[in-house]
């Protein structure tokens, strides 16, 4: 067996999640048949590669099949990963205040405060992950926002914020929340996104003044396929 499978094998075991821009990483979103080999192996116990080409990192999920086995025919628990309702909401909250407005920089390719009119070449960057188009959120602004609503903010502060880190969600460094190694990984934004921009969630962070981009409408999905070719193309060619 390839050492090299076998070490990313381990690794991705170990820590749940690895970056992109890691080079075996990268060797296996680009390798077809090195990929194959690296899913076989994880298909061997039950687990399967989670690649997002906008997100940071990639990371290993259970397969579908394996899922009772697991969590014991409690399909609560493999897809909220013990996370309580006020838990989950406050998940999406924070997945809306900085996925969406990241993806939107992503697909328009555009940074951080970058209003996109000087660059007459951004659709041909490839995709940039990481600080420069992934911003935080303060803590507590979002308690003073959200708080109330979402099980009080000692509740927020002590306990849910520290479980949405353990689990990769978020990091949270000098009073700001920045984004996980999972949180764009794990929730899919194509499931996500249209629901809470067209749904109460949009009413409910307008109220608060955290403003949301308008939805990409039909073409979305061209858009999305579009953009993974290219982004895909130019990482094999690194």
């Amino acid at each position: 067996m390839n050492i090299e499978i076998t070490e990313l094998t381990a690794r991705l075991l170990a820590h749940r999640w690895l970056p992109r821009a890691d080079t075996q990483v990268r060797r296996a979103l680009v390798d077809e048949a090195f990929r194959l080999e690296l899913e076989t192996n994880l298909a061997a116990v039950g687990l399967q590669l989670l690649d997002n080409p906008f997100a940071e990192h990639v990371a290993v999920g259970l397969k579908d099949e394996v899922m009772d086995a697991v969590f014991g025919g409690r399909d609560y628990q493999a897809s909220t990963m013990g996370l309580t309702r006020d838990e989950i909401a406050l998940l999406i909250v924070i997945w809306a205040l900085i996925i969406l407005p990241k993806r939107e920089r992503q697909l328009g390719r555009r940074q951080l405060g970058d209003d996109g009119q000087n660059d007459m070449f951004g659709q041909e960057k490839p995709i940039e992950h990481g600080d420069t188009v992934s911003g935080a959120i303060s803590e507590a602004s979002l308690l003073a926002d959200f708080g109330a609503q979402l099980g009080g903010r000692t509740k927020i502060r002590n306990f849910a914020l520290g479980k949405l880190a353990r689990l990769g969600f978020i990091v949270r460094s000098n009073g700001y929340l920045h984004e996980g190694p999972l949180l764009d990984v794990l929730l899919d934004y194509r499931v996500l996104a249209d629901r809470i921009i067209n749904g109460t969630l949009a009413d409910v962070l307008a109220a608060a003044g955290r403003a949301l981009p308008a939805g990409m409408g039909e073409d979305e999905e061209e858009l999305f396929d579009e953009i993974n070719a290219i982004d895909d193309e130019v990482e094999a060619r690194r």
